[in-house]
């Protein structure tokens, strides 16, 4: 058969770093590591192609060459996944669909041929299996978690790596905590599924062996989920690796904000050649973490706990979440100075919206509260259900909180504090490539010159070289991430910044 795997367009968001990516030339943050995944479980005698609509087109050429498309998609894709799917039945091509999109709305999705859900490893194999045998049914689904054992290493042939930033490994699935609001233990349950060292470090061979030499994500919902077996097995490995190799990557992940009581496991980490973590801190208020279920961030100084990260030398990008039903009126500013004062330059602010099949979205189905499906997008100005709050005031307040803190001023001050706690480990550094000198003068004309606060960007600069030089590529790369998120606020706050 002939398999064309396609991936759906993301909406310019916070987190696409669309604007960013420009200054190096790139097209997507990263490539769509499920796919590829589910691709090395079909038949190798199969001939397939991809295309992920964040780096290139789909024609309609791409679409009659197959028997089959496979769709894989987030809920923030839901508009994009549409047009493919009426673009495949106009031209008569059996559409075969499954990931974290379907898996818990394909009920809106009677029109596509197969829907293979949950996790592919034990959904796919009998799809394949009736498929040959000419029976296959609409959908697939399973209750049980699978071994990621059984995980082959992504089909990484079908990836033009030069279109992306990073690359992608997952080690683990699942998350042991039941965040309200959160789809995770929806997807992936609660009790984290990980993969062996051996396996891990023959993904991360992979990636060396096909000439990658830059960052890498290590996706999973919470990296930190099995301390035990990361501090006994796993990071030991991935340290060894290193050393053995020069060093060929940096990884960053997400975890949870208990990462910051662990000394151990920071300092493995780092040796690990890990710089970067992504952590849920979603508020400063107590009573509205209580409200969603966060307790690993009830009864801490959140602040605190992010600059000791970082001066372990973890950079903390953080989420952060507005609309929880605890919120007071004070929220906004209670959310912009606690961002200020933490010195998280990458804060991605967010309006709570009901994802299907979550805590959050029975509890407002219940209370008659739910209004619409999902976009998606928490950063478009749009809600799913009846808020506590008056909504306009919480729109307001929503839009005041990323035109603050994205404003120039602001946003460079906080660089400053994050420069001021951040230790990173020193190494020999790499060779510079010739696309990180073509990124420094691309950011000395667009930020400098032709966009607005450049003052604060020329003082942000001398400020660096006096005070931090050895920091000027990171604090020229959040500068430029900066640039992004002022683009973001325009479109959806609607507000210059």
């Amino acid at each position: 058969m002939r398999i064309l795997l396609v991936y759906p367009k993301y909406p310019d968001t916070f987190w696409g770093f669309k604007h960013a990516l420009k200054f190096i030339s790139k097209k997507a943050a990263f490539p769509p590591i499920g796919l590829i995944t589910v691709a090395a479980m079909l038949p190798e005698e199969w001939e397939k192609k991809l295309v992920d609509m964040n780096v290139t087109d789909l024609s309609d050429r791409e679409i009659e060459w197959a028997d089959y498309v496979f769709v894989s998609a987030m809920a923030v894709q839901k508009d994009s996944v549409k047009s493919v799917i009426n673009r495949c039945k106009r031209l008569g091509v059996k559409i075969v669909a499954g990931g974290p999109l379907f898996t818990t709305g394909h009920e809106e999705f009677d029109e596509v041929d197969h829907l293979v859900l949950n996790e592919a490893e034990i959904t796919l194999p009998l799809f394949l299996e009736e498929l040959g045998n000419g029976c296959a049914k609409h959908i697939y689904t399973s209750d049980k978690w699978p071994d990621l054992a059984t995980t082959p290493i992504p089909l990484w042939e079908l990836v033009d790596m030069r279109k992306y930033s990073s690359m992608s490994v997952q080690y683990s699935r699942g998350c042991p905590f039941d965040c309200e609001f959160c789809d995770i233990v929806v997807l992936n349950g609660h009790m984290p599924r990980t993969k062996g060292k051996e396996q891990l470090l023959r993904e991360l061979d992979e990636l060396r062996t096909r000439g990658w030499r830059n960052s890498v994500f290590i996706v999973d919902d919470n990296f930190i989920g099995n301390k035990r077996k990361l501090k006994a097995e796993i990071l030991p490995a991935i340290i060894e690796w290193m050393k053995r190799r020069n060093h060929p990557f940096s990884l960053f992940t997400e975890a949870s904000i208990n990462l910051a009581d662990d000394e151990e496991l920071m300092h493995l980490m780092v040796e690990a050649n890990f710089n970067m973590v992504f952590v849920g801190l979603e508020t400063p208020n107590e009573a509205s973490l209580a409200e969603c279920g966060k307790f690993q961030n009830r009864g801490r100084d959140l602040a605190a706990a992010v600059r000791k990260l970082q001066s372990h030398g973890l950079q903390v990008q953080g989420g952060f979440i507005v609309g929880f039903d605890s919120d007071p009126h004070t929220i906004f500013e209670d959310q912009i100075r606690f961002i200020q004062k933490s010195g998280i330059v990458v804060a991605m602010v967010g309006l709570l919206n009901a994802l299907p099949g979550t805590k959050l979205y029975r509890r407002l189905k219940n209370e008659n509260r739910l209004l619409m499906n999902f976009s998606g997008d928490n950063t478009d100005c749009s809600l799913n259900f009846i808020s506590k709050m008056d909504t306009e005031t919480l729109m307001n307040g929503y839009k005041r909180i990323v035109s603050t803190i994205y404003t120039p001023k602001q946003y460079y001050e906080r660089i400053k504090v994050f420069l001021k706690e951040y230790k990173p480990l020193r190494r020999q550094r790499s060779r510079p490539q010739i696309w990180h000198f073509v990124a420094f003068i691309k950011s000395l004309w667009v930020l400098g010159i032709e966009a607005k606060g450049r003052r604060y960007f020329w003082r942000f600069l001398a400020w660096t070289l006096a005070r931090r030089p050895r920091s000027l590529p990171i604090s020229i790369t959040l500068a430029i991430y900066g640039f992004h998120f002022r683009k973001i606020v325009e479109r959806y706050a609607g507000a210059p910044v």
